[in-house]
């Protein structure tokens, strides 16, 4: 029988991959998705974009309601919708609406990214929460490590279509997980009062408080250098560089795994040198190699190899980062936990989608384009590691651990 904490991370695991799979599964096709659908690079770009601006954005609106009406309302609600966008973006027969499908799925795919950490902050605070994002974190790691290779692989014989039917057999079992294994982890008594106003004061406090707005910050930077790889790396990978979905789908996912098995050292580091420290390192490792890769590439180094070498310790670091950045910028606001992982999340993910539309704009087909956007993130992480934690994380920004249920 598993415990309650091994199945609550198990199920925030999977509910918060659904999202991820419907993007990392994808990958792989959309230099043949550009192809079949006669779609410019720039448009079959936008499908990604059009994703991410929904899942960012509907962030802002479920975190509030599930303060206000509990966890698994909107939970139902947005898996619902994610369904249907699913199945309309199976059916796209032009490059528009798979655009605005993509855009349906990421308004239903915003529940399960926004929710799965408010409930952490429900049950734990301090280096238990971030032992539990851990190992959400873990599960979640399916989803890039698995997710583009089985996108690749479903490609060869049923085509990019199937991709979407995939992902919509896995919103029915992540409603099946919320309907059946998931307890409501926000009681009656604990929720905020249905009023605009409790939901603009709670925005307000959190958008004046400097440590919320520097660890997202952080953590947001960290986000766009994915959501730029995300963007751009198969078309590096497979028009640039040669390789077929099947041999990107395994490049990419070597990077995850540096991500994920660094993640899972973040609470014992936090424990013995103090999480702040742990991120303000953590930030000047990713900002060095990126700044050395950025060097090299503009110099000319056309290199596969260079790339990967360099990329991989980069994104490992940033498992050290994004889910310490996460606990911490929540530790301090229990009671609207929902509003701060839903305003934390929209400012990640609408910067995280400037940064795509930006790379789309100047994007060329070579690495100089991605390596220097992921460049400027690390240096934006940099600066706001050191106004916020300070050098080597000198300002204490731990709060004490106190199991919250």
């Amino acid at each position: 029988m598993l415990s309650s904490y091994a199945r609550n991370a198990i199920i925030l695991g999977l509910l918060a991959a659904i999202g991820p799979f419907a993007i990392d599964m994808y990958l792989p096709a959309l230099p043949t998705i550009a192809a079949d659908l006669n779609a410019t690079t720039a448009a079959t770009q936008m499908t990604l974009m059009s994703f991410f601006v929904a899942f960012g954005g509907c962030q802002i609106i479920y975190g509030p309601v599930s303060d206000m009406f509990g966890r698994k309302p909107p939970l139902y609600f947005g898996l619902v919708v994610f369904t249907a966008g699913s199945v309309g973006a199976a059916l796209s027969p032009s490059v528009e609406w798979l655009i605005f499908f993509r855009f349906v799925q990421g308004v239903g795919a915003s529940s399960v990214m926004v929710i799965p950490r408010a409930i952490i902050r429900d049950l734990h605070t301090g280096l238990e929460a971030t032992r539990l994002m851990a190992t959400v974190m873990l599960v979640l790691s399916i989803s890039p490590i698995l997710a583009p290779l089985a996108g690749s692989l479903m490609m060869v014989p049923f085509g990019w279509r199937s991709v979407f039917v995939v992902v919509t057999g896995a919103a029915v079992l992540g409603l099946a997980l919320v309907a059946f294994a998931l307890r409501e982890t926000r009681p009656p008594a604990e929720r905020v009062p249905v009023r605009m106003a409790s939901v603009l004061g709670g925005f307000g406090q959190l958008l004046t408080h400097g440590r919320f707005l520097g660890l997202t910050g952080i953590g947001g930077f960290g986000m766009a250098s994915f959501f730029v790889f995300l963007a751009s790396s198969s078309f590096v990978y497979i028009d640039h560089f040669g390789l077929t979905p099947t041999q990107f789908g395994l490049a990419f996912s070597l990077n995850a795994v540096g991500f994920f098995g660094m993640s899972q050292l973040a609470a014992r580091l936090g424990g013995r040198y103090g999480m702040a420290r742990v991120i303000t390192v953590a930030v000047m490792v990713y900002a060095a190699v990126m700044a050395a890769l950025f060097v090299v590439t503009a110099a000319g180094v056309d290199s596969l190899a260079v790339l990967m070498a360099m990329i991989f310790p980069a994104f490992a670091c940033l498992g050290l980062v994004i889910p310490t950045t996460m606990v911490l910028a929540l530790d301090d606001h229990g009671p609207i936990a929902g509003m701060a992982s839903a305003l934390g999340g929209t400012l990640q993910m609408v910067g995280g989608g400037l940064m795509i539309v930006i790379v789309s704009l100047f994007f060329d087909g070579t690495t100089l384009p991605m390596v220097t956007a992921i460049a400027l993130c690390a240096a934006g992480a940099l600066v706001l590691s050191v106004v916020t934690l300070g050098w080597g994380g000198a300002r204490p920004v731990v709060a004490e651990e106190t199991p919250n249920g």
